[in-house]
């Protein structure tokens, strides 16, 4: 049972996005976006692909242009029981990672410390729990080139809203270049290249940063709940961070890109070109610095994204907007439809 926030009823499971737009007969661009305007304090409803209508010439939509891999990734026990591992923070042949049934619901499955498992030919050795987050486990691999092994035994994460394997090209954002995400980093999804091409012809900028994303759940709702901090990588390049500096206004697409930005942004709110590990928590007691827009998707009450929101929209204006999104039947979820918050 998924916790209901305090102010927020839980989200009608009707409403979590089993198909991209793709494949309900819809453009990539063809979702429906949901305003909060915070100065006038209201919501308004329109379609992504009038995005142009709210931005303006000089403002900046900063993107994340990691790529996602299929880091669910096929492995066996010693004894042949298939499992799946999720990889959530990968560094030079270590991971902290998710064990999980390979089928849906994708339950946790206890490993053992000292165990080595296989993914192909390739040993995995269990050196114990992530004491800070236990449901992830310390693994050690005995390969220099771990992507390699993701792309040829992994597949896309899904969760049980999503009920069959879909093509990891269907995860992509159009321009996603640098590979590492663990999950999409769904905000920038319905950009689809026309509608890039009329925001640029209306002065709308377009930079681009990575963060490599981790996990979004840890299979467990109870513990998903008590959001749970965990590093990403992040780059911020010196052209990124110069059309920062020069924007009317920061759009950031997705809470990814805030962030990095964030991160990257110094003691006088100017950010630079950086890279590294960030565990930097954006939310009411550190709300953006550099970010003036937000376009995101639609996140449940209870996960970590969500804190996000309440350090950009006071809660009145985020509990009315949620409660119209579900009362308006919109998606949720990698698939589903779009915000924006201005």
């Amino acid at each position: 049972m998924i916790r209901a926030h305090p102010g927020f009823e839980p989200l009608p499971a009707v409403l979590r996005a089993s198909r991209p737009a793709e494949l309900r007969g819809l453009r990539r661009d063809g979702v429906r976006l949901m305003v909060i305007d915070r100065a006038a304090n209201a919501v308004r409803h329109t379609g992504f692909e009038r995005l142009g209508a709210e931005l303006g010439a000089g403002d900046l939509l900063v993107v994340n242009a990691s790529r996602v891999v299929p880091a669910g990734v096929r492995a066996r026990r010693a004894s042949g029981e298939p499992l799946q591992l999720r990889p959530c923070v990968r560094r030079d042949g270590r991971w902290d990672a998710l064990a999980v049934q390979p089928e849906p619901p994708f339950a946790n499955v206890p490993l053992e410390p000292g165990e080595t498992l296989r993914i192909g030919d390739t040993a995995v050795h269990v050196l114990g729990r992530r004491p800070d987050i236990p449901l992830l486990w310390h693994l050690r691999l005995e390969t220099t080139d771990d992507l390699d092994l993701i792309l040829r035994h992994g597949e896309p994460i899904r969760y049980s809203y999503v009920p069959r394997p879909l093509p990891l090209d269907l995860y992509q954002t159009v321009y996603a270049s640098h590979p590492g995400s663990a999950e999409a980093p769904s905000a920038g999804r319905p950009l689809s290249w026309q509608l890039l091409a009329e925001l640029r012809r209306g002065g709308v900028g377009l930079a681009e940063l990575v963060l490599h994303t981790g996990l979004s759940s840890f299979q467990d709702d109870d513990f998903d709940a008590e959001h749970h901090l965990f590093e990403e990588w992040f780059e911020v390049g010196r052209a990124a961070a110069e059309a920062v500096s020069r924007a009317r206004r920061v759009v950031a697409v997705g809470t990814t890109v805030v962030r990095a930005l964030e991160t990257a942004a110094g003691g006088d709110g100017r950010v630079r070109p950086a890279s590294g590990w960030t565990t930097l928590a954006i939310g009411p007691a550190r709300p953006p610095r550099v970010v003036d827009a937000l376009l995101t998707g639609l996140h449940e009450p209870q996960a970590s994204h969500f804190d996000l929101l309440r350090g950009l929209v006071e809660e009145s204006l985020l509990r009315r907007a949620y409660a119209e999104a579900v009362e308006h039947g919109y998606l949720w979820h990698e698939f589903g439809d779009s915000a924006l918050i201005v």
